[in-house]
């Protein structure tokens, strides 16, 4: 097994679709062009076994507005592990190669959980943001209440906001905002 830290920059076409093909598996073909879309530009971490790549994480830098302040935030999309290597701890290892990054890089990570992916991220010290979350939009500030329980922050050691209950503004983008 190697596990590879690499930008996207750094991943060739056939890499790239070998990505695509295995998060449209992953996620039962509901894996749209702007889920990618969000998982380019940032760092990825890569599992292969065999060769083959069999989980996926990356982190991407967006902005999160927070009682004025625009924090630099590590935003962790694509997990995702193949079907048949599930259960075997990969998704741990490619949370740790993550958190990681953001450790390094940014203020917080945030992320959305599914309701399959929440166990893993809490059994790792992600929370649960216990405020509301919300995104600037093209109109500006919308609150997102369907993202309220599903979005989970991690902060570096030594990190912490003062206010966990305040707002969390995310930055717009096509698709999914969150």
């Amino acid at each position: 097994m190697s596990i590879l830290l690499r930008h996207t920059s750094q991943l060739g076409s056939g890499e790239l679709r070998e990505l695509r093909e295995l998060l449209d598996r992953a996620f039962d073909g509901d894996f749209a062009d702007e889920d990618f879309e969000h998982a380019l530009g940032g760092m990825h971490v890569l599992v292969r076994e065999g060769g083959e790549l069999v989980a996926h994480g990356s982190v991407v830098q967006r902005r999160v507005l927070y009682r004025g302040r625009a924090l630099r935030t590590g935003y962790v999309e694509g997990v995702a592990v193949r079907a048949d290597r599930r259960r075997r701890g990969l998704g741990g290892q490619v949370m740790a190669g993550l958190e990681g990054v953001i450790g390094r890089a940014y203020a917080l990570g945030a992320l959305s959980a599914s309701e399959e992916g929440a166990r893993l991220y809490a059994a790792r010290g992600w929370a649960v943001w216990g405020g509301q979350i919300g995104v600037l939009g093209p109109q500006g500030p919308e609150r997102l209440a369907g993202e309220e329980g599903s979005t989970y922050v991690w902060f570096p050691p030594g990190g912490v906001l003062d206010d966990p209950a305040g707002r969390l503004d995310f930055d717009w983008r096509d698709g999914d905002v969150l």
